[in-house]
């Protein structure tokens, strides 16, 4: 596997609910290169990471077809590029937590599921990883 095929292990959410008012704003198998990791062998090099992120997004004003009046996936894919970019990680733990903390920075935002998986680490598996799910405080 190389980490473009898609995942059936991975079940979509079901964040979306009328009553409740919320909106599911999805970032689904973004596989990019990430410098992350503790061991000396992957200090020196990026290694393959996915993430998978899910968001409770407040759905109670009228979005008028504006971009500027959603949660919008490029932004949170741009943050996680940024975040990727500001040097190594050492956890999967801190990169799922600064995903979720960008992603909370949006007041629109009540709550993030964040999944981060080492696609190349243990060859016998297709990945290992982390999932944290964040809630703001009501």
């Amino acid at each position: 596997m190389d980490g473009s095929e898609p995942l059936s292990s991975i079940t979509s959410l079901k964040l979306a609910n009328a009553e409740r008012r919320i909106r599911h704003v999805f970032v689904r198998d973004l596989v990019t290169q990430a410098h992350i990791g503790v061991w000396d062998h992957e200090k020196n090099g990026g290694q393959r990471v996915r993430i998978n992120v899910d968001l409770e997004v407040d759905d109670s004003a009228d979005h008028g077809d504006q971009i500027e009046n959603v949660v919008c996936y490029n932004r949170v894919i741009e943050g996680i590029r940024a975040i990727l970019s500001a040097g190594h990680i050492n956890l999967a733990e801190t990169l799922a937590e600064r995903i979720a903390d960008i992603s909370l920075d949006d007041r629109r935002v009540r709550a993030a599921r964040v999944r981060v998986e080492k696609l190349d680490v243990v060859a016998e598996a297709t990945s290992v990883g982390i999932e944290i799910e964040r809630r703001k405080a009501c």
